[in-house]
């Protein structure tokens, strides 16, 4: 062969190579596959009862089936790592009566699980059961533990094999309703779809439904109810409210009634129960309670729990621990050495200046009250009767403002009068309480 041929050889081979190389580009345009190393023959999509295509590099073959099963599995094990199996129920149970207080509850609960259990050991039998409807409604003061129970029956009604995925969706009226017409359909199905495999709890449900015929509240409703139809078997609405607004919710639409035949009311906490939770957030934080300030302690708890619309039951006592810590920390700002008691220890000190603390926010919401009461009145001098479009809370807005004013008078003759045991205002529990020791 003389150097001619030599080139000319050399030529096409270079020619060869840059067609195998476009023909591997070809490739991956149309079926999306990956090339080959440089020397291997073009990637191509199998067709169905063919044998797949060998690369030079390797034995393995290489079809579509197997590399989208490879592309998918980082993503099939990551969903595997962070989806957690289902707890187990006799766990659930235990944290269950844990809890402070909540004995009807607790009874309640317990024997919702019992039924649930017995219809799917029933179902296993291949004997007839009967179509449960878990949807509940939730009444109660602030702060008795709704929300807590909601979570945890998300967490049950899962081990039990009832929901999916056990998450808690929580949502109020402002999660769920627009302001604009054809955006509230949108917005409910929204919250209604990351709720799915568990539990929607939609707090201060009466809401939805008090503010008139025309609001758009009512679609919020009604687009839940579908849901609660379309997606019975993955998905549980609970409500929740106070009690007496609760009723007239559930009672405002048939559709409602019809869906919520499982009622729990939340009773308000007992004064020793409040001790109990005090105690326990000390504990959880490393506090200890003085002796003499465990005495105050109880009676301004029995003094707050008068008014537990306003105190929150266990929401007022965490509320009073964290003011209580912070009063502490300002007292301790001006040591220059410090022990082991002396940072776990609250006084009686500690827990005036919560309560003052406490007094202020009452009093600033007592002032805005007066003010409301006052633009109220003189609204009312320009019209002699009211109307429909006013609410029905106004009616009874002058007899329970009498009933303040007369409270008020009363605690200002309290104060007027020698202390005596069993007072019950925070100045007079102030005055019994003993000075702390140094």
């Amino acid at each position: 062969m003389d150097r001619k041929e030599e080139i000319i050889k050399l030529q096409m081979d270079v020619i060869n190579q840059m067609t195998q190389n476009n023909l591997r580009r070809i490739a991956d345009d149309l079926w999306g596959m990956p090339t080959l190393q440089s020397g291997g023959t073009p990637a191509v999509k199998e067709l169905p009862g063919t044998a797949p295509t060998e690369p030079a590099i390797s034995g393995v073959p290489v079809t579509p089936a197997t590399t989208q099963a490879n592309s998918n599995q980082p993503e099939a094990e990551k969903k595997q790592e962070t989806e957690e199996p289902p707890e187990n129920i006799e766990d659930l149970k235990k944290e269950l009566e844990g809890y402070i207080g909540l004995s009807v509850i607790k009874k309640e609960v317990q024997s919702l699980i019992n039924l649930v259990t017995v219809q799917k050991i029933r179902k296993q039998n291949e004997l007839p059961v009967e179509d449960l409807s878990l949807h509940m409604v939730f009444s109660g003061n602030p702060g008795t533990g709704k929300t807590m129970i909601a979570r945890l029956m998300s967490r049950i009604y899962r081990s039990l094999g009832i929901l999916s995925k056990g998450q808690l969706v929580e949502v109020d009226r402002g999660g769920l309703v627009a302001g604009y017409v054809g955006q509230t359909a949108i917005k409910t199905g929204e919250a209604i779809g990351k709720a799915l495999g568990g539990v929607l709890f939609v707090d201060e449900a009466y809401a939805l439904t008090d503010h008139g015929e025309n609001d758009y509240g009512q679609e919020a409703v009604d687009t839940l109810l579908k849901a609660m139809e379309d997606h019975r078997d993955d998905l549980v609405v609970i409500v929740a409210g106070y009690t007496e607004l609760m009723k007239a919710f559930v009672h405002s639409n048939p559709g409602l009634e019809s869906r919520f035949n499982r009622f729990m009311h939340f009773p308000d906490y007992t004064v020793d129960e409040m001790i109990a939770i005090f105690d326990m957030r000390c504990q959880k934080s490393g506090y200890e309670l003085a002796t003499d300030a465990r005495e105050l302690l109880k009676g301004l708890l029995a003094l707050l729990s008068l008014d537990m619309n306003g105190f929150g039951n266990a929401r007022g006592v965490r509320n009073l621990f964290e003011r209580a810590v912070s009063a502490q920390a300002d007292r301790l700002a001006s040591l220059t050495e410090f022990t082991r008691e002396t940072l776990m220890l609250l006084t009686s000190d500690d827990l005036r200046v919560a309560v003052g603390e406490e007094k202020a926010a009452e009093k600033k919401a007592a002032e805005e009250g007066k003010k409301q009461e006052t633009t109220a009145g003189d609204a009312g001098k320009t019209s002699s009767a009211p109307t429909d479009a006013q609410p029905k809370a106004d009616a009874s807005a002058a007899p329970l403002a009498g009933k303040e004013r007369e409270a008020s008078s009363s605690v200002e003759k309290e104060d007027d009068q020698p202390t005596v045991e069993g007072a019950r205002t925070v100045e007079q529990l102030f005055r019994n309480a003993k000075p702390n020791q140094p």
